[in-house]
């Protein structure tokens, strides 16, 4: 149990890179190294991963702990993972709220989001390539992202594709009916159109602030970074806790942190409700994953032979690359208004995809650029 844990905290503080990142690692330790599970066993939980909502490295590391210790590897292995990213989110929030609305760190802070941009294209691009293996999902996926383009749910849209997805390449339906039928059901319900478009006036309490975060813990399908789609629609567009610059610094200080993407929520929990919202915002997002796990591991021998379960889980997947895409557009528009950012976004990517330079470096490098071209420009 002691070399669980410590694995897994050197993890929480070592695991830069996202999701694919993470688990890579996980497998050289787990699997290469220490031999506690087979190659044949990692790749099943991998699967069985993508099967439930939450974070996938999140879930890999409460796996493993499931599959050495139960319970109590479990939680020992998941709070080890979370603990160093919630941390240090959670100080660089501090640090956000003292000096984020200085003139002197808007520069830093304006590259960094040029850099986010970026890194959230990237994934899209990568996840993308391997979520989309037919034309029927493209559509699916395209019919996702018009969709929150035009105001509905994300969390309606994803549930709309995974459902209707799945019948559909399952049962081979005709794209334009199938394509009707992805959007007609969303397009019926006036009260999320209206739950999404209406702001809350009421003050940010620990019990809103953790059931939002309840919530999305319990239906984020996809990378880590579908949560940005989320906070848009619910942090920015309902609540109105953060502006959109704002969310995008939160999402460039977690991209400064190892770990996993949906320690932002420690963030956003400490921005609106200080070191008390950090604490509910955290347990509440990472909660479902430990509820869903201890659940799902005894059963994925069974629910991996399922082929509905299959073609509900690739609709779902294209649907969260659409939302990804959708967020990169409603983002891009403040973010990208001056030839300064622009150029930092062209380089970042040039630094990602060609370089394969680590996405914290590529944020360090962004917010220098940012200052840098600021002091030009003055």
């Amino acid at each position: 149990m002691k070399e669980l844990v410590l694995l897994f905290v050197r993890l929480g503080f070592t695991a830069f890179g996202g999701p694919a990142a993470h688990i890579a690692m996980m497998e050289d330790e787990v699997v290469t190294r220490r031999g506690w599970l087979s190659r044949e066993r990692f790749l099943d939980l991998i699967g069985a991963t993508n099967l439930i909502p939450g974070p996938n490295s999140t879930e890999m590391a409460l796996h493993v702990g499931f599959d050495r210790f139960g319970w109590r590897g479990m939680l020992a292995a998941g709070a080890g993972f979370i603990l160093p990213a919630a941390l240090t989110t959670g100080a660089l929030g501090w640090v956000y709220v003292r000096y984020g609305s200085l003139p002197e760190a808007a520069p830093y802070l304006r590259g960094i989001e040029a850099a986010v941009l970026a890194i959230i294209l990237t994934a899209v691009w990568r996840l993308g390539r391997k979520a989309v293996k037919s034309w029927r999902l493209l559509l699916i996926g395209a019919a996702a992202a018009s969709s929150v383009l035009y105001g509905w749910n994300p969390i309606a849209v994803l549930f709309g594709a995974g459902i209707v997805g799945a019948a559909w390449l399952r049962l081979t339906a005709a794209p334009s009916t199938a394509a009707s039928v992805l959007l007609l059901p969303l397009a019926s319900t006036p009260t999320v159109a209206a739950a999404a478009a209406t702001p809350a006036a009421a003050p940010v309490a620990l019990t809103t602030l953790g059931l939002l975060f309840l919530k999305i813990g319990a239906v984020l399908y996809g990378s880590g970074y579908v949560l940005i789609a989320f906070l848009q629609d619910d942090v920015v567009d309902r609540y109105g806790w953060l502006t959109e610059g704002q969310l995008l610094d939160v999402v460039a200080l977690g991209q400064l942190t190892p770990g996993p993407v949906l320690a932002t929520a420690t963030v956003i929990g400490y921005l609106t409700a200080g070191v008390s919202g950090a604490v509910v915002a955290t347990v509440a997002i990472f909660l479902p994953s430990f509820v869903f796990v201890s659940i799902l591991n005894p059963l994925i021998p069974r629910l991996r032979e399922s082929a509905w379960l299959s073609a509900f889980l690739d609709a779902v997947n294209v649907a969260a690359i659409g939302l990804m895409a959708a967020v990169l557009v409603e983002l891009g528009r403040d973010a990208l208004d001056h030839w300064l950012p622009r150029l930092i976004l062209a380089l970042a990517l040039i630094a990602i995809l060609r370089f394969r330079v680590g996405t914290p470096w590529v944020v360090l490098a962004a917010a220098a650029l940012g200052a840098l071209g600021h002091q030009l420009i003055g």
